[in-house]
């Protein structure tokens, strides 16, 4: 069976000026799931996460979250109002109170989660009669968590949301991320530069590079299907391309070729056995390097 995807993107594209900030971006969060999409900055993570939220219009291909069109104005409206949003910048009005904030944001959302709010104040240790201007980074991040996480959402999208913190309050943020999804019927679309936060939450992960995803998948199967094979040689290693699907990359170096496969290690060795190696090592891979060796290498 076929699980209910709450976002899903099909041939999507973007481009300012002459620049494509994303192309052919294909995107399937299934609902429950906590979704990490890993890229560096500029990726495309920002621009994918505002067509979703119909706040930008992309120039080709469909977005729908909820099973609605994102572009159409009535049905972002719909999207926006079931979906808690936290930008990179962590908007929210300064001049209020941390108490002003919360109870002007309660008074939009009918399922305002009384609960969670007194449990989210009392966790974060949010001061009510502090101004927003006057909160660190890290607080103003757990207030705008709070008002997100108590709008009775279905949909939790985040956008870098440790950037900036120190690994203390980052570590505290994923941790609640995790604790409140377990407690509660919500799917979770967070962008991300830090491979560590996604490896250590997310289910499933896209990467994406130069605006293309160029990995997508659940975490496991991911860390199951990928592999690095290194064979060694008596003499210098031969020049050869690899013919054998799945083969990502591969590398020589003095007696050694190193190939990384995303379809396990059976096929790419038995191509390789008419090479006659001396010796053959297949190694598990980790999401860090499945990231570092299928984005484009800068400068």
């Amino acid at each position: 069976m076929t699980e209910p995807l709450v976002i899903e993107t099909a041939g999507l594209r973007k481009q300012y000026g002459v620049r494509e900030a994303i192309r052919n971006v294909n995107l399937g969060v299934p609902a429950g799931s906590i979704y990490g999409f890993l890229g560096r900055n500029g990726a495309g993570k920002t621009t994918t996460i505002k067509i979703l939220l119909g706040m930008m219009r992309a120039d080709a291909g469909s977005a729908r979250v909820f099973g609605l069109p994102s572009e159409m104005p009535t049905s972002s409206v719909d999207i926006r109002r079931r979906t808690g949003f936290v930008s990179e910048d962590k908007d929210l009005y300064d001049y209020m109170t941390v108490g002003e904030i919360v109870r002007f944001t309660a008074g939009f959302y009918p399922r305002w989660r009384a609960d969670l709010e007194e449990r989210y104040l009392r966790k974060f240790e949010l001061p009510l009669d502090r101004r927003v201007r006057e909160l660190s980074r890290g607080t103003r991040t757990k207030l705008a968590l709070l008002l997100a996480l108590c709008r009775s959402a279905e949909l939790l999208i985040l956008d870098e949301p440790t950037s900036g913190l120190d690994p203390a309050v980052s570590e505290e943020v994923l941790q609640l991320l995790v604790s409140h999804v377990a407690g509660e019927q919500l799917t979770v679309f967070f962008s991300s530069h830090q491979i560590s936060e996604v490896d250590q939450i997310a289910d499933r992960v896209a990467i994406i590079d130069q605006g293309r995803i160029v990995v997508a998948g659940e975490l496991e199967e991911l860390r199951a299907s990928y592999r690095r094979i290194q064979f060694v040689f008596d003499g210098e290693a031969p020049d050869v391309v690899f013919r054998t699907p799945g083969v990502v990359r591969a590398h020589r170096n003095g007696r050694v070729i190193t190939v990384l496969s995303s379809a396990g290690s059976e096929h790419v060795v038995h191509e390789a056995r008419a090479l006659k190696p001396v010796a053959v090592d297949v190694l598990p891979v980790t999401l860090k390097e499945i990231f570092l060796e299928t984005v484009t290498v800068e400068g």
